[in-house]
């Protein structure tokens, strides 16, 4: 059974559709795990925790993709 549901991401609603894994949202945003930070319901969740985090209805999700340039 496939999971929907809402989050706020960066402060725009966003639709989970299936994957409710926090790694499965950075990848389907297709973010460079190396250049992002992660936020949720404002805590930051470390890199080694993203496999593991599962988000639910109405978490507030903030990722900062960082950018290098010069």
């Amino acid at each position: 059974m496939p999971i929907d549901f809402q989050i706020t991401l960066n402060g725009e609603p966003y639709a989970v559709n299936g994957d409710a894994r926090l790694i499965g949202l950075i990848e389907g945003l297709k973010l460079k795990r190396g250049r992002v930070a992660v936020e949720i319901n404002r805590e930051i969740v470390p890199k080694a925790q993203w496999s593991s985090v599962t988000l639910a209805p109405g978490d507030i999700v903030e990722i900062v993709n960082f950018v290098g340039g010069g």
